[in-house]
């Protein structure tokens, strides 16, 4: 089982976008000597503490300074982009750099209707998405005579798409499609059950995929000791909360009482968002790890961590890319 790396670019409270983008080319090149296997970006506009906007751009620049690690999105936001576009700009990132690239693909709008606006698109693109999602893959895909439109740089690149989803509507459009299928359980998980059993069950092969593979996203905050982690987890849950509370900003600092900074009557709703959630010393990871895997059978999982502390972030994900390696390791053949 693979193992990779979602990140944001996220901005902390007394940095900039600037230290954030240098912040996630350090992870990614840490990140492929720990072994994971993929870093993807994801596209979100009008947040402050989000420095990967432009994804794009930023997939290109951590490609630029990595060697072997899988980059791509996690993703784009269709419905804000015309197909023939990301076509171009993923195929020339797959021109550039090989086959390194990923391209996921969204339905939500990355924004409010204020940013649908300003990007000059409409929330009726949504309607759209399964017909854009093929538009964009035959773009990718080999050359067609008589086609009136190509991508180029994109033809031929045949860049490896997936469909990212938090409800029904995701996994469906995955398993008609035969693409394979990532969930956005670390901050949705409300519909993951039901939405990876309704995938395995209707998958069908098509050209664009053979088999079913589900990718598990996990909010990983390892540490050396349970109390140290769950305090470099306030920053997440306030993060969250001050999100749901229409009042998103920069990554703050840890806290030793969470109720100091979140209101107690939003703290089951960010208690229940972020529940899958491995956050611990690294034997509680690991039994974290071990018990969302048996459970949802995962062909890959993403981590998540947004920690404040550089450093500390950077430890966590050295030790559960060691639980992960390990059990790949004992795993049975």
């Amino acid at each position: 089982m693979q193992f990779s790396i979602l990140d944001l670019a996220v901005v902390a409270e007394g940095s900039d976008a600037r230290q954030a983008i240098a912040n996630s080319v350090a992870l990614a090149q840490a990140a492929e000597g720990w072994g994971y296997h993929r870093f993807w970006l994801a596209e979100h506009h009008n947040m402050p503490g989000i420095a990967s906007a432009a994804t794009a751009v930023l997939i290109d620049h951590v490609a630029g300074h990595t060697k072997s690690i899988r980059v791509g999105a996690g993703g784009i936001m269709l419905p804000n982009h015309a197909p023939l576009a990301i076509a171009e700009q993923f195929g020339t990132l797959a021109t550039i750099h090989g086959p390194r690239i990923d391209l996921g693909l969204g339905r939500a709008p990355g924004g409010d209707g204020a940013v649908m606006h300003a990007l000059r698109r409409g929330q009726s693109r949504n309607e759209d998405f399964p017909n854009d999602v093929v538009e964009l893959l035959r773009y990718l895909g080999p050359h067609r005579p008589g086609a009136p439109v190509a991508a180029h740089p994109g033809e031929g690149t045949n860049v490896p798409a997936w469909i990212l989803g938090s409800s029904l509507y995701g996994a469906s459009l995955a398993a008609a499609l035969g693409l394979p299928y990532a969930f956005a359980s670390h901050f949705a998980p409300g519909d993951l059950d039901e939405a990876l059993a309704l995938y395995r069950a209707r998958f069908q092969p098509t050209e664009f995929g053979e088999r079913p593979r589900f990718m598990l996203a996990v909010n990983v905050i390892a540490a050396d000791t349970d109390e140290q982690a769950q305090r470099l987890r306030t920053s997440q849950m306030i993060s969250f909360a001050r999100l749901r509370l229409g009042m998103p900003g920069l990554l703050p600092p840890p806290v030793d009482d969470i109720l100091d900074a979140v209101p107690v009557r939003i703290l089951p709703t960010v208690e229940h968002a972020l529940s899958v959630s491995a956050v611990g010393s690294p034997q509680t990871v690991a039994a974290e790890l071990d018990r969302l895997i048996a459970r949802h059978r995962p062909d890959e999982v993403i981590l998540v961590g947004n920690i404040y502390d550089r450093a500390a972030r950077h430890r966590s994900f050295a030790i559960a890319a060691e639980i992960l390696r390990a059990r790949a390791e004992t795993a049975p053949a």
